[in-house]
């Protein structure tokens, strides 16, 4: 048979591919130039950035668990204004290439995020925003909107007001009803719905007996966090009509494939991206082989089979 077809279609965007790179882990899409085959990606999605500058949390920021990672960077950023005047022009090429450009968003009040949105509109240069509502490492912002759906939903209308670009939403993931939250979101104008973000966590020094990490908390991703985020993903999928995007310990193909089968249209990559420079290419032709292993010529064949296979949302 023929290669099987692996593009998707989000509101506003075609993707080459599934496999977009997670807020967070590929800077502003120059950091990795000569080291990550950004072409490869579907997608990219810049780094966190609010409307003014932030240095972040202070040192350390990372610590390695058996089974994933944990970061408390705090959303550090140049501000909007200088990621369009210093980053997004070079990444026009990488635009030309067929990789859409996704710029994360993050703000301390709705008019915030509602600046911020109406910037993107006026200068362009991207392909979309992600509006981030969890941030689990930043002490006040995103995590108290995306925990609430009538305040969820105020920031995405806001967002929605000011642009006509495709808006994706970054939900909380420790909430009490996720498919609630994302419903409102939808509701309110979004385009699509990212989850999970990582999930809250802290690190004790046994030697100093205090917190390890220099902003106190940190967010948890990794491999530990997949089993939660499938079902996360699963509890949105049944809740909303439009695209959702997988997020959460994608390692390798294998999960990959799970989240699409549990609803997701694409998938995003964060701590895989930091375990081997062919994550991304081992991930796409990985879909590629399983594909024709089951016989199915288009990825959007398993796009939440499980759900006519019997399951339901918990």
């Amino acid at each position: 048979m023929e290669r099987p077809n692996i593009n998707v279609e989000l509101p506003g965007m075609r993707l080459k591919n599934p496999v977009i790179a997670a807020s967070g882990t590929f800077g502003f899409g120059t950091e990795y130039d000569g080291i990550y085959p950004a072409h490869l990606f579907g997608a990219i999605i810049l780094k966190g950035t609010t409307l003014k500058p932030r240095d972040g949390n202070p040192p350390p920021r990372i610590y390695e668990t058996p089974s994933g990672l944990i970061n408390s960077v705090g959303l550090q950023n140049p501000g909007i204004e200088s990621v369009y005047d210093e980053y997004l022009p070079k990444l026009q090429n990488l635009r030309e290439s067929g990789t859409k450009v996704i710029l994360n968003i993050a703000g301390d009040t709705v008019d915030e995020y509602e600046a911020i949105a109406s910037i993107c509109e006026e200068r362009g240069m991207i392909d979309g925003i992600e509006v981030n509502l969890s941030c689990p490492n930043v002490k006040k912002g995103g995590v108290n909107f995306g925990s609430n759906p009538d305040i969820a939903s105020k920031v995405v209308a806001s967002v929605r007001r000011k642009t006509t670009l495709p808006v994706i939403v970054k939900l909380a993931p420790v909430v009490t009803d996720i498919g609630k939250i994302a419903l409102s979101c939808q509701e309110a104008g979004a385009d699509a719905i990212s989850a999970i973000n990582t999930l809250p966590a802290v690190v004790i020094d046994i030697d100093k007996q205090k917190l390890f990490l220099g902003g106190g908390s940190g967010g948890l991703s990794g491999s530990a966090i997949k089993p939660f985020a499938l079902m996360q993903v699963m509890n949105i999928v049944k809740r909303v009509s439009i695209p959702v995007i997988g997020c959460g310990g994608i390692m390798n193909s294998r999960d990959a494939i799970e989240f699409i089968m549990v609803g997701a249209r694409a998938v995003q990559i964060g701590t895989g991206l930091f375990v081997s420079l062919k994550t991304v290419e081992n991930v796409i032709n990985g879909l590629v082989e399983y594909l024709s292993s089951v016989r199915k010529d288009n990825i959007s064949q398993i796009e939440g089979i499980i759900f006519n296979n019997g399951a339901r949302s918990f």
